[in-house]
């Protein structure tokens, strides 16, 4: 049986949390983190991928942000500052099962979480300040069936980190496109063609911008709409993704 002393050494041992740490803890048990990819309980806070899936993904090499693979697949198509994305995209891996489930499940906060990890990353490197993001636009009947833009709420994200503004309505779609996930890289090509225009160049005159989209695989797309961004009096331009899919 303790005695009155050993009882106190005993309640003096145990860790009474702060009442900011109780509620967070509540917060998390009635809200809790979870994997993008896998749904799986993640215990620590504003993380995008659990452990186990983290071990299965290659995250994008930012020590060379203005020369890189990224940078390498625009050499001579379009004049862009940087290049970088948030991870390498391969069939079945994390980052391919988290942006289906963004794309196709209704789940936009992915590209918002994807979004911050990448922008607190970003503020690491030699990046020079960019005055403003610009999201790839869809075209208004295929945001309306989808019921959102995936390459605005990852621009969301990137601003939020990076402590810049969003411009959402300075890029417009005019011509709706057919998927162009199972074309060849040339009919991508003809597929995008003179479909963007600028909305709002006032806007963004004197600018460094960065267009975001979710997947780099051909550079199609970015190509034409960064083509279109540049043809703004003082703008200049970098690119940045979600993922970066192997050719």
């Amino acid at each position: 049986m303790g005695t009155p002393k050993n009882q106190a050494q005993m309640t003096s041992n145990f860790i009474i949390p702060s009442p900011r740490e109780f509620c967070a803890g509540f917060i998390h048990l009635l809200y809790p983190e979870l994997c993008v990819a896998c749904d799986r309980d993640i215990p620590l806070k504003n993380a995008c991928f659990c452990l186990k899936c983290r071990q299965k993904i290659t995250p994008f090499d930012l020590s060379s942000p203005g020369d890189n693979e990224f940078t390498d697949r625009f050499w001579g198509r379009l004049p862009i500052q940087y290049g970088v994305a948030g991870f390498h995209l391969s069939r079945k891996n994390p980052i391919h099962r988290a942006i289906h489930k963004l794309k196709y499940h209704n789940k936009p906060e992915i590209a918002e979480i994807l979004g911050r990890e990448l922008g607190q990353k970003l503020k690491l490197t030699d990046i020079q300040q960019m005055d403003g993001i610009i999201p790839v636009p869809l075209h208004p009947a295929k945001e309306r069936a989808r019921g959102y833009n995936q390459s605005l709420f990852f621009a969301k994200g990137l601003a939020e980190s990076m402590q810049i503004p969003v411009y959402s309505k300075a890029l417009e779609r005019k011509k709706f496109t057919a998927t162009q996930t199972k074309k060849n890289r040339m009919e991508r090509f003809e597929n995008v063609g003179e479909v963007f225009a600028i909305r709002q160049a006032d806007l963004l005159e004197g600018k460094h911008l960065l267009l975001v989209d979710d997947v780099m695989t051909t550079g199609a797309t970015l190509e034409m709409c960064g083509q279109q961004l540049l043809q703004v009096q003082g703008a200049s331009l970098s690119l940045a993704t979600m993922a970066i899919a192997d050719l």
